[in-house]
Order: structure tokens, then C-alpha cells, then sequence
């Protein structure tokens, strides 16, 4: 499982492995290691081994031929899975089984790849250290009294932890980027509408976007390229006329403009972050990139707007769990009415009970205007401000989160806290844009740095070229846990 997903397809493709070989490599790695991780919520060890069958046919018979086919991956427990538990890791869908697959996963079973489970993530994607999950915390397997980042830590400690070869994250505000970041793994945003969002259990429908994590730049390209696609099914999806990133795995930035907002490096930055993400971009600047420090406005209001917009859209689309259809029902109730408070009540959690309050504040009548209207109108002079400095630079620099991982239990005892976490990531999602999260260094206490990378709309291929070609200059490092497979 040390391989990277692409070079084990590779060698699965060379016969050097067979795929049954791979899908058992990860299942003994979760088996070694998932009782100190928590990372996986479900682990589907009979029906990966039966795809794994089926997938070497296909691979001998020269039908599958892309660079994924054999490769196991996992699935954060937000996208739907026919006939498999998706939980979204709450007591509310904890019985849950879709009728149906999300296109993003269907993309990659196409591709050949095979899934092992399902990741445990923050509460209906609600957090930033994947804490607020029903079925316990993941930890960090860097160090497992800290916590791995959220919400898509599940999927990132498996990475990190060996636990499968890749897995597909969500990202509403950075929910993709900061846990990659906390767990020294590449994570991509794409841009808004690249990647189906039919059969993602919504949070925030105009920021959600699904993306992979992987270990390397390489892996996600390609990645990516195989989940892709324009979705009828989604009224959000966007018809690309290009979907080639591996393209753009080239080891060359020279001419290439780099801006860094100087608002990214004030107050609340981790000095060993800062020293490492700095260092990131000297060795970019070595490289022949044109790097420049540059005034990125509105930094200060984007975490108040996106957590207006998200709580609303959140209590707009969580009101569909009420016990009735599908989900979790309370036990005894009289009548309707106290059947949706019971069910509603017992079955969700503190944190996303919070954001469901919040965001039917704002959207009252009488408050309305004074908030959301206000943050919409946020929202729009945030990407105005991006597209002032995409004039200028091809990509944005800076930290993908302003500390390393912080010890498990510190952050929810402050929400505000744990929201103002999310302060470099969450202006991608309000303006739609891609983002990517690469490692680029350890701090002293042993936990991996994240450095952020920012493109325009569509143009990831940019932060692709930048990203890899800065990864070039450094070597993948793993974790304890993860070396324990080598053995």
C-alpha cells in the first residue's frame, strides 16, 4: 500500500499484482490499524473482494485499460451507495441504504476502481475535525491524540494510514483542503459544478463540491479526470470542454505569476506555518515563477458570510430528515407534530442542531434581509475581488489552514474557534473556485503543513502544473502508522 494509486494500477496493469492482491493489502491495513484511526464508518470486505474478481476480468479481457482499474478506494459517507450503508454519520440515516449510486462514485467504478468502505466524517459534513461524527472521532495518523481535520478526516486518515490507495472527499469550506493539510495528504477542490453532486447528501448546495485525496499530485489529476462530468441530474453541473488535468503534470512554473494575499499572513498564523508555506513559495520562486505579495480584500467577512449561507442552505435541506420517509423515527410520539420534534431531536446532533437554528434565523422573515441578503451580496464582492486578482496573478498562494492539527477535544469546546479555522479556505467555495492542498513540511511537535494553492474558475489546470512542480522538489512523507504495512 505504498504505492501511489496511479503506480499501482500500473503494475496491476503489468500483471506484477493482481487485484484481488491490492483490495487485501487494504484490507489488512484497516484491519492493523483502524481500531487506533476510526477512519472507516463501514468496511465492505466481501463485496470489494467479489469486484475485485470481476475487475481482473475486465482488466485480462483489455476492457478496463485506464490508470485506476484495480486500485481500492474509500468513499466519505456523505455520497450515496445503492444497497450500502451511508450514514453521513449520524444517528439520523444511521439505517439508511440508498437505491441508488452518486455519479462521482459510478465515475470511478467505471474506471475500475474498487471500493473498500465508507469514511467517517464531521456530522452531515458540519465541522472541522471530524469530531461531531455519531460513531466517534477519527484521529490523526500522525499522531492519534490529535484530530485529523474535517469533515472529510476519515477519508484523509485512510490515505495517510495506508488504509486504501485513495478515497473521495467533499468540500463546502475547505472540508477537502484543511483535513489533507492536517494529514500530510493532497486533497483538490475543483472548481464548482466540475464534479456531479448527484447522490451527495447536500449541506451547502452552492459550495458543496465533491474531489479527490490522494497521495500525491499525480494521483489526483488523474483522479479527478476519471470523476469528472457533466451530470444532467444535477441543475448545477457545468459541461467542460476539456477534463484533461494529467495534462498538466508538468514540472515547470518559469513565467508563471504567483500572488500571495500579505491578509493571509497576519495575525492567528502558526509561525512554523507561515516559515514553511514561505519556503514553499521560495522554492517556486527558484523554479523561475514570478512570486509577489498582493492585498486580497474582504478577507475579514468571508468566514461571517459563509457561515450565514451554509447554515441556511443547511436548514433549508436538512428538513427532509423528519422520520417519515426514510432515517431514524423516534420510538414513542403522539402525533405528527412531536414526531418530527422527537425524530429531529434525538437523532441530530449538537453541532449540526446549532447550524439548522442558525440558519432559520437568517432566513426569518425580518432578519432576512439584515443577514443573508447581506451575505449574498458578501458573497458576490468576494469573487469580485478574486477576479481583480486573477487579472493579475495565474495562481493565489498561502496556508491551507493557520495551525497544524490541534489535540482532539480542543476545538468543540469553541465552535467560534473551530470556525475562524476555516478562514483561508472557505473564500474558494463562496467564489466557486479550485483549490488544491499539497505538504510542504513538518511542524516541531511532528504534524504535517499544508500549503494552499488557488486558481481561477476552470483553471485548474494551472494550480496542477504549480502544485506538482513544487511537489518535485520534495519526497512523500508517511506516517508511523502508515510504515507499519511495509513490515
Amino acid at each position: 500500500m505504498s504505492l501511489t494509486a496511479v503506480e499501482l494500477g500500473k503494475r496491476i496493469k503489468d500483471k506484477e499484482v493482481t487485484v484481488e492482491e491490492a483490495v487485501k493489502a487494504a484490507l489488512s491495513q484497516i484491519k492493523a490499524v483502524e481500531d487506533r484511526v476510526h477512519s472507516y464508518v463501514t468496511v465492505d470486505e466481501e463485496g470489494a473482494l467479489k469486484r475485485a474478481a470481476e475487475v481482473q476480468r475486465l482488466i485480462d479481457n483489455k476492457q478496463l485499460t485506464g490508470s485506476l482499474a484495480g486500485v481500492p478506494v474509500a468513499i466519505k459517507d456523505n455520497m450515496c451507495t445503492q444497497g450500502m450503508l451511508t450514514t453521513c454519520s449520524s444517528k439520523i440515516l444511521g439505517n439508511f441504504k440508498p437505491t441508488y449510486t452518486a455519479q462521482a462514485v459510478l465515475n470511478l467504478e467505471e474506471a475500475g476502481a474498487i471500493m473498500i468502505g465508507k469514511t467517517n466524517m464531521d456530522e452531515f459534513a458540519m465541522g472541522s475535525t471530524t469530531e461531531t461524527s455519531a460513531f466517534g472521532a477519527t484521529k490523526n495518523p500522525w499522531n492519534t491524540e490529535h484530530v485529523p481535520g474535517g469533515s472529510s478526516g476519515g477519508s484523509c486518515s485512510a490515505v495517510a494510514a495506508q488504509e486504501c490507495s485513495f478515497a473521495l472527499g467533499s468540500d463546502t469550506g475547505g472540508s477537502i483542503r484543511q483535513p489533507s493539510s492536517f494529514c500530510g495528504v493532497t486533497g483538490i477542490k475543483p472548481t464548482y459544478g466540475t464534479v456531479s453532486r448527484y447522490g451527495l447528501i447536500a449541506y451547502g448546495s452552492s459550495l458543496d463540491q465533491i474531489g479527490p485525496v490522494a497521495k500525491d499530485v499525480t494521483d489526483c489529476a488523474s483522479i479527478l479526470e476519471a470523476i469528472a462530468s457533466y451530470d444532467s441530474k444535477d441543475s448545477t453541473s457545468i459541461k467542460r470542454e476539456d477534463y484533461n488535468f494529467t495534462s498538466a503534470l508538468v514540472n515547470d512554473v518559469k513565467g508563471m505569476r504567483i500572488g500571495i494575499p500579505r491578509d493571509y499572513f497576519g495575525e492567528g498564523l502558526d509561525a512554523e506555518v507561515k516559515n514553511a508555506v514561505l519556503k514553499a513559495a521560495d522554492e517556486l520562486k527558484a523554479k523561475g515563477a514570478i512570486v509577489e505579495e498582493f492585498d486580497l480584500s474582504l478577507v475579514e467577512y468571508a468566514i461571517p458570510a459563509y457561515y450565514i449561507i451554509a447554515s441556511a442552505e443547511a436548514s433549508s435541506n436538512l428538513a427532509r430528515f423528519d422520520g417519515v420517509k426514510f432515517g431514524y423515527r423516534t420510538k414513542e410520539f403522539e402525533g405528527l407534530h412531536n414526531m418530527y420534534k422527537k425524530s429531529r431531536s434525538e437523532g441530530f446532533g449538537p453541532e449540526v442542531k446549532r447550524r439548522i437554528m442558525l440558519g432559520s434565523f437568517v432566513l426569518s422573515s425580518g432578519y432576512y434581509d439584515a443577514y443573508y441578503i447581506k451575505a449574498l451580496k458578501t458573497k458576490a464582492l468576494i469573487k469580485k475581488a478574486f477576479d481583480k486578482a486573477f487579472e493579475k496573478y495565474d495562481v493565489i498562494l498561502g496556508p491551507a489552514a493557520p495551525t497544524t492539527a490541534p489535540k482532539l477535544g480542543e476545538s468543540l469546546s469553541d465552535p467560534i474557534k473551530m470556525y475562524l479555522g476555516d478562514i483561508y479556505t472557505i473564500s474558494v467555495n463562496l467564489a466557486g473556485l479550485p483549490g488544491i492542498s499539497v505538504p510542504c513540511g513538518i511542524d516541531s511537535k511532528g504534524l504535517p503543513i499544508g500549503l494552499q494553492l488557488i486558481g481561477d474558475c476552470f483553471k485548474e489546470n494551472k494550480i496542477i502544473q504549480t502544485a506538482y512542480t513544487f511537489e518535485c522538489t520534495r519526497k512523500y512523507e508517511r506516517c508511523d502508522i502508515a510504515k507499519e504495512g511495509d513490515k
